[in-house]
């Protein structure tokens, strides 16, 4: 049984007997050491004196809700945000300057991965390696191309991973573009010094490129170097880390706990400041519901760029989840079956009403009751500088002048039914939603489509780089509209939650539907079904004891 952890805003360190409570204690050898620091946005506190310290050769993980301040934690560290007046920040024992310096943190071997590995997709291997680091001649200025490919071999090698280093990224597997990325944070730091923040990089990554993910980071802090793991996958840091430093609303609630000695619900009660609620049973028997359309609603030879004939029926009541690996197809379908992307044949049929994918647009879509939750919030599903209410309104609003007024009050009210609903944090209708953090804005977009009550929803990785608090929010919120009797089709990689969410899960490979789950299915069927007889998933990583 792992130990009972605080649940109070005062942090407690779980480092032999060392308690900040009771006076500061330097760790031996201690890789990264941030004292007190704090960050304040106007009236708002997002750090509140903040103590978190880094071991050398060790995987910390840093855990918390969205909002919680663990990416203001990563950008102050990496000079982004100025931290306010009084912390303290040091590496390998020695001061780092605050405001931090980019150029001097480089030099001292702090370096960061940010969200989706943060590669230049047009750029080649070589060039994304090397950006901001090019060698060039003294008197020419131009960039001694012959070295840079040297230099970046050399990261390269030391990983034991060699990419061709003249090929553009956007042509790299997601192993190959997991590898660059740790390559190009490495470079500045020397074997056996240096720390890596990775900040939410692993969000978009499958289960065979995680594994290789973690397999690459097993290497690197083998020498010594240590790594900060920014995330929200509960399974990330019970089988990755080592420690974990927990924060909530800006206070390191808990700092230091060795996670083999931590359950899930243990995390999960850190992480959240209570239990988590269980999610409510799968629906009933598909089709049961009190259907919003006249029967299943059948997808019928719907092909793409990668999707190739696929035919599925899905019931009103029914969550059906579609999975596979990168560009099966089943991550294309979501937006053919929309009208978000052109299909080269195929058809959705919704009662009476039947959309020729072909000629089919959002708009048609949207009027025979389709509703796409797209995977990229920000770029494809929000209106960031409109407010919360605008944002929920805007599909069901018709031109601003011809709403009238008695319409603005059932708007309104609306709005704050759905607020209420998704717990959307602030709950306030007139924020914009730029203010909001990454899970609150998630539930936005969710509200957005849930308020137009479609027959058939489909959402593309609904609860991607979202808390465990949010994610219970949203998946409750997909059960209850299926249980209201809307279809719901799930386009996902996270095996975990597929298995809770659906009531049937279709695995894809090269373009097409290969087998169907039903019935009691554990995440690791799905996994074995994805890499046709994998067996089951391997653990990510050995956490090891730091004392």
């Amino acid at each position: 049984m792992g130990p009972e952890l605080s649940l109070t805003a005062e942090p407690v360190v779980h480092e032999g007997n060392a308690s900040i409570r009771s006076g500061r204690v330097e760790p031996a050898g201690t890789r990264l050491s941030v004292d007190d620091v704090s960050k304040t946005f106007g009236r708002y506190r997002a750090l509140r004196n903040v103590h978190l310290d880094v071991v050398p050769g060790e995987v910390h993980g840093l855990i918390g809700q969205n909002g919680s301040g663990k990416s203001t934690l990563a950008k102050v560290l990496t000079g982004y945000h100025p931290a306010d007046p009084g912390g303290r920040v040091l590496v390998d024992g020695e001061p780092l300057r605050l405001p931090v310096r980019p150029l001097e943190a480089r030099r001292r071997g702090l370096a960061v991965v940010h969200q989706s590995l943060g590669l230049v997709e047009d750029m080649t291997v070589v060039e994304n390696l090397r950006v901001g680091r090019f060698a060039a001649n003294r008197f020419t200025r131009a960039i001694r191309w012959r070295q840079e490919r040297d230099d970046a071999a050399a990261v390269l090698e030391r990983l034991g991973r060699p990419v061709r280093l003249d090929l553009p990224v956007r042509s790299l597997t997601e192993e190959d573009r997991a590898t660059v990325a740790i390559a190009r944070a490495l470079q500045d730091a020397e074997a056996g010094r240096g720390i890596i923040i990775f900040d939410e990089s692993t969000r978009s990554l499958t289960r065979r490129s995680l594994e290789h993910f973690y397999e690459l980071v097993d290497g690197v802090v083998a020498t010594g170097t240590s790594v900060l793991l920014i995330t929200h996958h509960l399974e990330e840091v019970l089988q990755a880390t080592d420690r974990v430093t927990v924060l909530r609303d800006g206070v390191a609630v808990e700092r230091g706990v060795p996670t083999a000695e931590l359950t899930e619900r243990e995390l999960v009660r850190a992480v959240m400041g209570r239990p988590l609620e269980a999610l409510a049973a799968k629906g009933t028997t598909a089709g049961e519901g009190p259907g919003r359309g006249s029967g299943p609603v059948a997808i019928r030879g719907v092909t793409g760029t990668v999707a190739t004939g696929v035919d599925l029926d899905v019931a009103p009541g029914e969550v059906v989840g579609v999975t596979g690996l990168a560009a099966s197809g089943h991550d294309e379908l979501p937006y053919l079956l929309t009208g978000a992307r052109p299909a080269r044949a195929g058809t959705v049929q919704i009662g009476s009403t039947t959309l020729d994918l072909t000629r089919c647009d959002s708009a048609r879509a949207m009027a025979a009751g389709v509703a796409l939750v797209p995977e990229s919030r920000a770029d494809e599903g929000l209106a960031l500088d409109l407010t919360v209410a605008d944002n929920i309104s805007l599909p069901r609003r018709r031109s601003r002048s011809a709403v009238f007024p008695l319409e603005r009050r059932a708007e309104a009210g609306s709005v704050r039914e759905w607020v209420h609903a998704l717990d959307v944090r602030p709950p306030d209708p007139s924020t914009t939603v730029d203010r909001l953090s990454g899970g609150n804005q998630q539930k936005v977009l969710l509200a957005k489509w849930l308020a137009t009550r479609p027959t058939l929803l489909v959402l593309h990785e609904p609860t991607q780089a979202v808390d465990v608090g949010a994610r219970q929010v949203i998946t409750s919120a997909i059960r209850r509209a299926a249980d209201d009797g809307c279809a719901v089709l799930v386009s996902g990689t996270d095996e975990t939650e597929l298995a809770l969410l659906c009531d049937r899960v279709v695995v894809f490979r090269e373009g097409g539907a290969v087998e169907e789950l039903t019935g009691d299915f554990s995440p690791d069927d799905i996994v074995h079904s994805i890499f046709a007889g994998s067996g089951p998933r391997k653990t990510l990583r050995a956490p090891r004891r730091v004392d």
